[in-house]
């Protein structure tokens, strides 16, 4: 029998960052795949621990299934982890120095010996398909 959670959702919590609890199952069995761990012992020189992945398929039912919250709060923290390990490198860079805007001449035309060879370009047969889809597709949604 189903439990309900009937607090109501905190404003703080980021319920957006909650994947489909198929993913992080799926996460969890790549991380615990022969390959991966040998994939692991050969980057890291021994495996790393998968359970993470595990709990949060059981905190993403739990949600799911129960609303529970606490389990939600957990999720969202867990996401809010590997984002920020994700992007530690980005900010731990100190060799180039990020734009606050564009350079200057971004939009300018292409050079002409760039502009001779676009014809012949298979990137321009492709931005081609891609356009014809584009004009035959109706992006309208009506919410």
């Amino acid at each position: 029998m189903k439990q309900e959670n009937t607090d109501t959702k905190p404003k703080d919590l980021d319920l957006w960052m909650i994947r489909p609890c198929e993913m992080y199952n799926s996460e969890y069995g790549e991380c615990t795949s022969i390959s991966s761990r040998l994939h692991q012992m050969f980057v890291h020189g021994s495996t790393v621990d998968c359970n993470h992945w595990h709990e949060d398929y059981i905190n993403c039912l739990k949600w799911k299934n129960d609303k529970n919250i606490q389990a939600a709060k957990t999720l969202v923290n867990s996401e809010k982890i590997k984002r920020n390990n994700r992007w530690k490198s980005y900010y731990a860079n100190n060799v180039w120095e990020n734009r606050t805007s564009p350079p200057e001449n971004w939009n300018e035309p292409l050079p002409d010996y760039i502009e001779k060879r676009r014809p012949k370009s298979t990137l321009k047969d492709t931005l081609d398909e891609s356009n014809t889809e584009i004009d035959s597709k109706s992006f309208c949604s009506i919410m």
